[in-house]
C-alpha cells in the first residue's frame, strides 16, 4: 500500500557533502516518526537520525553537527543533508517511517515499520 523510495547517493570524496531524499507514495494520510538508518558491511543496520511529525530530531552522536534531518509533511518527505563526510559514513542508507495512516478505497489502513530499498553512500578519495 506504501512505499518509500529514496534518492540522492554516490560516491563523494572525504569532506564532500550529499542530500538524500525519500518520498511515500500512496494515497496517504499521514505518516508519524520517519527516520533514515544505515548499515555498513558486516555491521548491523544503525539508526542515523529520525524525525517526529511535529519536526523533534534525534541522531546518532556520530553524525551530530554534520547530518541535518527534515521532512515536508505535505509531500510526504524526509530528507538527510551529509555535509563534512568520512569515510566510516560509507553505507546503504535506508529510509524508515513507523506508521503510516493511508486510505484504500473504502477503509483507513495502517502500515507499520516500512522501509525503503536503500541508496548506497560512498565516501572515498
Amino acid at each position: 500500500q506504501v512505499q518509500l523510495v529514496e534518492s540522492g547517493g554516490g560516491l563523494v570524496q572525504p569532506g564532500g557533502s550529499l542530500r538524500l531524499s525519500c518520498a511515500a507514495s500512496g494515497s496517504i494520510l499521514s505518516i508519524n516518526d520517519m527516520g533514515w538508518y544505515r548499515q555498513a558491511p558486516g555491521k548491523q543496520r544503525e539508526l542515523v537520525a529520525s524525525i517526529t511529525v511535529g519536526g523533534s530530531t534525534n541522531y546518532a552522536d556520530s553524525v551530530k553537527g554534520r547530518f541535518t534531518i527534515s521532512r515536508d509533511n505535505a509531500k510526504n518527505r524526509v530528507y538527510l543533508q551529509m555535509n563534512s563526510l568520512k569515510p566510516e559514513d560509507t553505507a546503504v542508507y535506508y529510509c524508515n517511517a513507523d506508521q503510516v495512516t493511508y486510505y484504500s478505497g473504502s477503509y483507513v489502513g495502517y502500515e507499520y515499520d516500512s522501509w525503503g530499498q536503500g541508496t548506497q553512500v560512498t565516501v572515498s578519495s
